[in-house]
């Protein structure tokens, strides 16, 4: 089954296995040798799906224009399930008949299903999980004293919560810089921000750290949570993110229960070892059962199959 995914960055080319900066979007189109195409040029070739991954500053996107060159065209959710609602309401209703419009959705969280299911009445929904491309990436055999938090001091990334608990572990505190990045962060004691930086590169960095806190309460693509698990490396996080309750089972909190967070982070600093090692092994193994490349190809294949069938 030929499928292409169409995006604001997409050029009408296939990207190389080793693309330096794969983020899961760019993962997918490697997993399936599709094309990212561009919005508003079509391909020369023809295919049987097509994924729209609509701009989150422009959602006027002409699907019919897509189905000029695809059987069946799709929505990929973009960003948390009510993000869309803070568009102008002409940008709102353009996204909800973009939805009607489409033949299929693909959301990110078992919790996203029914939400789209309800909006729009469509059976075709679908969850498309979050992938990494593991080529030459080598998991952490070594580590220092070192906590990450997930984002920045916003709502969006809930950085300031994440940032409180990790204060408990008593260790550096680290951040990404992340486009949502406020003034003035570098004057929180005790934070330093790492660099810009692609995909990859992020990758080998993030294997350096012991620890990692990410309350962050936008459920989307859930990288973060991921990536640690590739590594082993333990993730405190919320509840309701599926990458979060399944590859970090014993770290996963209730919405806002900071309190729990930081009985966590006493667990995982108890001094005989015995449940950060049984955290950090069971968020590799999930990650190899549930989240490897092959069982993500496995999902898709089943998934465009019921995506094809009629009704």
């Amino acid at each position: 089954m030929k499928v292409a995914f169409f995006s604001e960055t997409g050029n009408n080319t296939r990207y190389p296995r080793d693309f330096p900066n794969a983020r899961t979007e760019v993962a997918w189109a490697i997993a399936l040798d599709a094309p990212m195409c561009a919005l508003d040029v079509q391909p020369k070739e023809h295919f049987d799906l097509g994924i729209v991954i609509v701009p989150k500053n422009n959602p006027k996107v002409n699907l019919d224009f897509i189905r000029g060159c695809c059987d069946k065209v799709g929505i990929m959710q973009e960003g948390p399930n009510w993000y869309w609602q803070d568009y102008s309401m002409e940008n709102q209703i353009w996204y909800y008949n973009i939805l009607m419009d489409a033949d299929f959705i693909l959301v990110h969280n078992k919790s996203d299903i029914n939400y789209y299911k309800g909006l729009t009445n469509k059976k075709k929904v679908f969850p498309m999980h979050s992938l990494m491309i593991t080529d030459g990436i080598v998991p952490r055999n070594q580590w220092g004293d070192v906590v990450i938090i997930g984002g920045n001091m916003c709502s969006w990334y809930g950085g300031f919560d994440s940032y409180i608990v990790a204060q408990e572990f008593d260790m550096p505190i680290y951040a990404p810089s992340m486009g949502r990045k406020i003034e003035q962060e570098e004057k929180l004691e005790n934070l330093r921000h790492m660099d810009y930086m692609n995909w990859r590169k992020w990758i080998d960095c993030l294997s350096e750290f012991h620890v990692g806190v990410h309350l962050m309460r936008t459920h989307a693509a859930g990288t973060f949570a991921l990536n640690c698990a590739f590594h082993g490396i333990p993730c405190i996080g919320y509840e309701g993110l599926d990458t979060q309750e399944t590859l970090h089972q014993h770290l996963s909190v209730k919405l806002g229960d900071l309190d729990k967070a930081k009985r966590l982070v006493t667990e995982l600093k108890n001094d005989d070892g015995f449940f950060y090692k049984m955290c950090s092994t069971s968020s590799q193994e999930m990650f190899k059962k549930f989240y490897s490349e092959e069982e993500w190809l496995n999902r898709w294949e089943h998934i465009s199959r019921m995506i094809c069938e009629e009704g």
